[in-house]
Formats: C-alpha cells, sequence, structure tokens
C-alpha cells in the first residue's frame, strides 16, 4: 500500500508545488505592478507564469521521482529526459523574460517621445536585438541539451579541436547569409531604414512592415508583400521618404493652352487645398514651369503630414483643377489643331464648340465643295 502511495503523493506535491510558484510569483508581480502602475515591466512579467511553472515542475520531478520509488533500472533515460525538459524551459523562461524587459523600456520611451522618426528608429533596433537575442538563446539551449548525450560530448571535443578548418569552410559556404547579417545589424544601428518608413525600391511604393536579420519586406499600396535581403539596402541606393521626417511635398503638372488664365487657376488651387483636409497648411503654389510651341506646363505644389496625404493631395488637386478648366475655361485645355493633306477632299461639317474643336483648314463655296485654301497650296 506505502508503494502504491508514495507515487501519487509525490505526484500530488510536484503539481501542488507548480501551482503554488506559480500563482505566488503572479500575485507578487500582480502587487507590485499595482503599486507602479507607471512602470509596464511588471505586467508583462506577468506572461512568465507558464513558463516558470513548466521549470518549476521539470525541477521538482528531476529532484523527487526517485523518492517515489519509480523508474527502476531507467533512471538514467528518465533523468535525461527531465534535464533536456528542465534546461528547454528555462530558455523559454530566459526569452520571456528578455521580451519583457525590452518591451517595457521601448513602452516608456514610447510615452515620452514625441520624434515619429527617432521612435521608429529604437523600434527597428529593439526588433532586431530581440532577434539576436532569441538566436543565441536558442543556441545556447539547444548546444546544451545536445551536451547531454555523451556521443555529442565526444564529437564536441573532435570539433573544437579542428574549430579553425570548420570556421574557415563556414564562412565561405554562408557568405551570403553572413553578408545579410551583419547589413541588419548595420540597418538597425545605422538608421538606414526603419519600420514604418515609405521607400521606393526597384520602382515600387511601399511601406517597411518587417526587418529581420537576413530580409526585409515591404507592403505596397496594393497590399502585396515585397520580400528583398537586407543586403539590398546597403548596396544599392533607394528612396526612403519617411528619412528626415514624414512631411512630403508633392506636385501636379498640368499641360495646358496658352490662353490659360494662370493667375485665376492659382486661386482655385488655394481653394481646393483649403477644402482637403489632407493638406497640412505648410505650403503651396502655382508657376509655369515650360512652354512649347502648342502647351505650357503648369506646376501645382502642395505639402502635406506624410506620404499618404500627399497622395490624397495630389489626385484631389488634379481632379478638381481638371473639372473647374473644363466648366469654366474649356479653351485652357489643350487642343490639337490639324489640315487634311493637300488635295484631300472631305465633307463639310458645322463647326464643334467647344472643348476638343478642331480646324479642318478648308472652306466651301456656294455650292457646298470645299474650296482650297491657303494651307492646300
Amino acid at each position: 500500500m506505502e508503494l502504491a502511495m508514495r507515487p501519487l503523493l509525490v505526484a500530488a506535491g510536484v503539481i501542488g508545488g507548480t501551482f503554488a510558484v506559480g500563482w505566488a510569483a503572479d500575485a507578487a508581480v500582480r502587487r507590485v505592478a499595482a503599486r507602479h502602475p507607471e512602470r509596464p515591466l511588471w505586467q508583462r512579467l506577468r506572461r512568465c507564469r507558464v513558463p516558470l511553472q513548466v521549470t518549476s515542475c521539470a525541477g521538482l520531478l528531476r529532484s523527487s521521482y526517485r523518492t517515489a520509488g519509480v523508474g527502476h533500472g531507467h533512471h538514467v533515460g528518465i533523468d535525461r529526459a527531465l534535464a533536456l525538459l528542465l534546461i528547454a524551459s528555462v530558455g523559454w523562461l530566459s526569452l520571456r523574460i528578455a521580451a519583457a524587459v525590452v518591451d517595457s523600456g521601448y513602452a516608456r520611451y514610447a510615452s515620452v517621445s514625441h520624434d515619429p522618426a527617432r521612435l521608429r528608429r529604437v523600434r527597428t533596433q529593439i526588433a532586431l536585438i530581440q532577434r539576436v537575442v532569441t538566436a543565441i538563446v536558442a543556441a545556447v539551449t539547444g548546444a546544451v541539451m545536445l551536451m547531454q548525450f555523451k556521443a555529442v560530448q565526444t564529437l564536441g571535443t573532435s570539433v573544437l579541436a579542428s574549430a579553425g578548418v570548420i570556421a574557415a569552410v563556414a564562412g565561405i559556404a554562408a557568405q551570403s547569409t553572413l553578408g545579410n547579417l551583419f547589413a541588419g545589424l548595420q540597418i538597425a544601428f545605422g538608421d538606414m531604414v526603419r519600420l514604418g518608413d515609405t521607400v521606393v525600391v526597384e520602382g515600387e511604393w511601399g511601406t517597411v512592415e518587417e526587418i529581420t536579420l537576413t530580409y526585409l519586406v515591404v507592403r505596397t499600396w496594393d497590399e502585396r508583400r515585397i520580400t528583398m535581403p537586407v543586403s539590398y539596402f546597403t548596396s544599392r541606393p533607394f528612396q526612403n521618404w519617411s528619412r528626415g521626417g514624414a512631411q512630403m511635398t508633392g506636385t501636379v503638372f498640368l499641360h495646358l493652352d496658352h490662353t490659360t488664365p494662370v493667375a485665376l487657376l492659382r486661386e482655385q488651387l488655394h481653394r481646393v487645398l483649403k477644402n482637403c483636409d489632407a493638406w497640412d497648411g505648410r505650403s503651396w503654389s502655382l508657376v509655369v514651369t515650360d512652354t512649347t510651341p502648342t502647351t505650357i506646363q503648369v506646376r501645382a505644389l502642395a505639402t502635406a503630414r506624410n506620404a499618404d496625404d500627399i497622395w490624397t493631395v495630389r489626385c484631389t488637386v488634379r481632379e478638381n483643377l481638371i473639372d473647374w478648366l473644363r466648366n469654366e475655361h474649356p479653351y485652357a485645355l489643350p487642343r490639337i489643331s490639324h489640315a487634311p493633306a493637300p488635295g484631300q477632299q472631305i465633307p463639310a461639317a458645322a463647326p464643334v464648340e467647344g472643348y476638343g474643336q478642331h480646324s479642318t483648314g478648308r472652306q466651301t463655296d456656294s455650292s457646298g465643295s470645299p474650296a482650297a485654301t491657303h494651307s492646300d497650296r
């Protein structure tokens, strides 16, 4: 009877101890978080409850299963399995604690920072640091778990003896990967591109959505994702519309007739911008930037808070100005004048008023047949 009850008592003690450790730790963290609500660290540490309980359970089982009198003849295997579980849970707990510390630090910085560009920079650096820490903890945890096997320990001794040759071979084989790895660190601390930046790469306009140690994801305006190696951004030129601030200046070019009332068009642009919510009110202008024998080039300029707003402003200005010209001054829109080839016979047509009227260059005589004009001769 005693032999049958001992495993049950040990199992109940392990389960009770596991829940007691988790409850006590969670209660202590809750109490501290209630006293210091301005510090987000304590609230984020509550996410460590499950890995803490797993670690406690593995440790209690490893230290007490022999007392229960179970596993006779299999102590080596049970010890190794529980040791692997304990190592893995300690690595899990370490990652949760590191993530809580980093997240709380970023949250406190974000609450006092008023510079969006610097905030994106810090966010990018923290994201890459978290990935580096995760990779290091995972590598160390895996190595410690493998070292629990004697065969791996023997192999590790021989590997360390030839570490120089293996490192050289691995460096040559993983040259591209290592290049991307160092490029990722360069991006994080060189402030070339950050999460949330608006960039133009390979002719595609989009927003940086994710940055890892080896690749970068750009989300385009039509919700496509472009995955690019981070080494691209350290070896090739690209446009970063958010560097130095999110504010932008946009332009709209119109090709109009020489008779265009530029002063009235400038006043209409100002009215359009005042009714556009995306315009930030910093600056605007309208000037004639070029002329050709048939048209003039008019440039409308406006500012906005970010890349998305400047796109809205440009589309609004372009649509409203063309609509105003078509309704109020149709003669200002470009017209194509042409004359028929010499000797060509075309039927008489009544003149068409308004935008798009074409001049045939011919006149009709009293009989209605076309008469040659100076252009025919």
